[in-house]
């Protein structure tokens, strides 16, 4: 029996607003051929309870040496030698190395931890309000709150939390953070993209370099001391640094405009704004609603079979890749009554912006204690705050795997100085 043509996974308007072709996928099944602007043909799985069952399946593994010929071919991943260099972080691991490694990083973001740097970060986004509407004097401004905010703030949230050094953080490239979306073997994209590649990596041996040269009390120069002591290889060691370096603050940065845009696109936007001011206590529950609603984790990174399977009611060859759709899941109605609408007072369930199961994403306390002291700060100091170009005219970015805007031009009245803080 021939197999379904797949459902194409790329294009302006996908990006722009997935869930109505999400919705569509729902309601025929919970698993769909779906074809990736690679030329890769993937398993998606979309319903919230097949997700939950997908992420937890012991049978489906990350380690990229499972994949077929015919993932491979098409595969948008990193070319060598920075496949095998940059690409043997968590997220590519199974147990049990994958449960000897995440030991590493849980201790950095334990919940406790976090919490107390809490005033630091918001010393860091007032400090980006204040530079960002220093030079502004009319009534009524405008900025980019991607290049003034939302680029900005996780990174140096980042860098503090896992030691980098102000001095090497201040020579990170952003664009470094764009090789967490490689591009395929024929994309005319391909040498600048490897380009990057080599950039970074230069930059990976310098940040090692200096722990050793170094070392403190911070995560980076514990990870240099367990590769110095034999416990990481070399690559482990390089992809680890590489993994907190780009998904540990991009989609952070792509969230904070997901979660704006979720706000200003409200029928009731100054409303709701203003409750979240009045309201500080409820910016906890807003920002896991904000997360539900709209993920910038939008797809999960490839699962595989090692032997051909059923998976939800579908024979699944072996190899074949196998994703999960956040956004698909969080948006089932079976799970969350009325899922498209933003209520601040839902009573949340387990939603699944950050993943499940063993590969849940390590850094998910510090990616919400970043949100809410971002919104709140961004509301509490820019009232009036809203959209400065048509909703239709702001540029999602292409990547495949994650949600976001490029730029964020919003308007707001004149701005407030930060409120005292106890």
């Amino acid at each position: 029996m021939p197999l379904p043509d797949p459902f194409p996974l790329y294009g302006p308007a996908y990006k722009r607003d997935p869930y109505p072709l999400y919705e569509r996928m729902r309601a025929a099944g919970p698993i769909h051929r779906v074809l990736f602007p690679s030329g890769v043909t993937a398993w998606l799985v979309t319903g919230h309870a097949a997700a939950q069952r997908t992420l937890a399946d012991p049978r489906l593994g990350k380690n990229h040496a499972l994949g077929n010929d015919r993932w491979r071919e098409h595969a948008s991943i990193m070319p060598e030698p920075q496949h095998s260099e940059l690409q043997v972080h968590l997220l590519h691991q199974d147990p049990p190395k994958h449960t000897a490694m995440r030991r590493y990083v849980t201790d950095a973001f334990a919940p406790r931890r976090v919490e107390e740097l809490r005033p630091r970060f918001q010393e860091m986004a007032d400090a980006l309000v204040d530079a960002m509407t220093a030079d502004t004097g009319s009534e009524t401004d405008t900025v980019d709150l991607v290049r003034c905010f939302a680029a900005r703030f996780p990174f140096q949230v980042l860098a503090e939390v896992i030691g980098l050094p102000p001095h090497l953080a201040a020579r990170f490239r952003r664009e470094w953070g764009k090789v967490v979306a490689p591009v395929g073997p024929q994309d005319p994209g391909r040498p600048a993209y490897e380009a990057l590649l080599r950039g970074l990596q230069g930059y990976i041996a310098e940040v090692v370099a200096e722990k050793r040269a170094e070392p403190g009390d911070d995560l980076l120069s514990r990870l240099v001391t367990a590769r110095d002591e034999g416990e990481l290889t070399r690559e482990e060691l390089d992809s680890m640094v590489f993994q907190l370096l780009v998904a540990g603050q991009e989609p952070v940065t792509n969230q904070i405009t997901t979660a704006l845009v979720a706000l200003m696109r409200q029928p009731r936007r100054e409303a709701v704004l203003e409750r979240l001011r009045a309201e500080p206590e409820l910016m906890p529950n807003a920002v896991e609603e904000l997360l539900r609603l709209d993920s910038a984790f939008e797809l999960t990174t490839w699962r595989f079979l090692a032997e051909d399977a059923d998976l939800h009611g579908t024979r699944v060859p072996a190899g074949d890749s196998v994703i999960v759709s956040l956004c698909a899941a969080n948006r089932d109605p079976e799970r969350f009554p009325d899922p498209d609408t933003l209520d601040l007072d839902r009573a949340q369930g387990p939603h699944l912006a950050f993943g499940h199961g063993i590969h849940f994403c390590p850094g998910a306390v510090l990616a919400r204690i970043e949100l809410q002291v971002a919104l709140a700060t961004l509301i509490h100091r820019l009232p009036g705050l809203r959209l400065a170009v048509p909703d239709e005219d702001l540029p999602w970015v292409p990547a495949v795997l994650g949600r976001g805007v490029s730029e964020l031009p919003v308007a707001f009245d004149r701005a407030v100085c930060p409120r005292p803080r106890g």
